[in-house]
């Protein structure tokens, strides 16, 4: 009886839900998915590594070319005064690569090419050639009518001087040596040396010096004239 009496009480009672335990969690929504923005990051990163390959490859690609390392006046050779140095290859310049330097010692330069310059063929020529509206004089001097440490590129003014043999104590700057006066102003203000050649390698050293100067053409026949008569001196123009 009793058996049956605790079986009847509970089978009047129902059953309460089951909880959930505490490390359950709610089930999330689906993420949303961008494929744009995925293909924007991966065309971005192409684009980048492009850039950098062509970077690479335009670097890589480069040539040996020639540069003067002192300043060439027109009508010169560049001489020895080249050094070579690697610049990136471009069709459109026409650089003069290092392996055409013994030709280019041949050639002439049209106009002055200064000091650190990365030559080109255009700024050349088979002949000396002289800028427009410029004349060349030579100049035969005796020692003491000119500069000790004159050299082509210097500007210089030529003064007419009276070369009469006579001992002058004069110390004008105007004058090339204390056999000389100043005979009046300067016929030339401001001549360009374009070459000098002197007599150091002849057995005997007489100290004289040829020079060949650019001059206005307007100055020409009065520089010749004095340069004929042996009554030129020159000296170095303030600055230069």
């Amino acid at each position: 009886m009793k058996i049956q009496e605790r079986t009847g009480a509970g089978a009047g009672r129902s059953a309460a839900p089951a909880q959930p335990s505490v490390g359950d969690r709610l089930p999330t929504p689906p993420r949303e998915r961008k494929p744009a923005l995925a293909a924007l990051a991966v065309l971005l990163i192409l684009v980048g590594a492009l850039g950098v390959t062509m970077l690479v490859l335009q670097v890589g690609d480069r040539v040996e070319v020639v540069k003067v390392t002192d300043e060439i006046q027109a009508g010169e050779s560049v001489g020895d005064n080249v050094t070579s140095v690697m610049v990136a290859a471009d069709d459109s310049i026409n650089y003069i690569k290092w392996s055409q330097l013994g030709t280019l010692k041949t050639l002439k330069a049209k106009s002055t090419i200064y000091k650190d310059t990365v030559v080109m063929g255009q700024m050349f020529a088979k002949k000396a050639s002289l800028p427009a509206g410029k004349a060349a004089v030579g100049l035969a001097l005796k020692e003491g009518q000119y500069p000790s440490d004159i050299k082509a590129g210097d500007v210089v003014s030529a003064y007419r001087v009276s070369t009469s043999g006579s001992p002058s104590n004069s110390t004008d700057d105007s004058t090339g040596s204390s056999g000389t006066s100043s005979s009046g102003g300067a016929i030339v203000d401001d001549a360009r040396v374009n070459s000098v050649e002197d007599d150091s390698d002849a057995t005997v050293s007489t100290g004289n010096l040829s020079l060949t100067v650019l001059v206005d053409e307007s100055d020409a026949a009065a520089l010749a004239s004095a340069a004929a008569a042996n009554q030129v001196a020159i000296v170095h123009v303030p600055g230069n």
